[in-house]
């Protein structure tokens, strides 16, 4: 719901869920509590999800797919944009930690072969993110392994037919 409409209410939030206002809030203090939860619930995810990949120590092309099959369902299942609680230092660091192991993992990627060294410094490390978003939302019939599929094939070998 707040991925839909990032101001939604604490009463349409409890309606949704099927509880009363009061029930929310006796978990939460505030709308903004509830909001952090949920950020660190995402990032915690995130957190798992690039652990799981293995991207360090797996062959490169399977932690590529690995991260990518995780973060879709990250991405499915935490539906909310972290920049709206990059104000936070604890956060921003999290996910600051998060971006630099990717990044490292695509530099690995590219001194192993798997990605072309010729492209602008960086290319992979905005592509893959956007990719990935894509195939998390647009491509919602897939599962998270068949968009993953789709994911490192468009990455891998771009959409040219040559």
């Amino acid at each position: 719901m707040l991925a839909a409409d990032p101001g939604a209410s604490i009463a349409s939030i409890a309606a949704q869920a099927g509880v009363d206002r009061r029930t929310v809030y006796r978990r939460f203090d505030s709308r903004e509590d509830l909001l952090a939860a949920i950020y660190e619930a995402r990032l915690t995810a995130i957190e798992r999800a690039i652990e799981d990949a293995r991207l360090r120590e797996a062959p490169v092309a399977v932690a590529l797919h690995r991260y990518v099959e995780n973060i879709i369902a990250v991405n499915r299942s935490w539906p909310v944009d972290l920049t709206r609680m990059l104000a936070d230092d604890t956060v921003r660091a999290r996910r600051d930690a998060a971006v630099r192991e990717v990044d490292v993992f695509l530099r690995r990627a590219t001194d192993e072969g798997l990605l072309r060294p010729d492209q602008p410094q960086g290319w992979a490390a905005t592509l893959l993110p956007e990719l990935v978003n894509l195939a998390a939302h647009q491509q919602a019939h897939l599962g998270p392994g068949r968009a993953a599929d789709v994911v490192v094939d468009t990455l891998l070998c771009g959409l040219g037919a040559s």
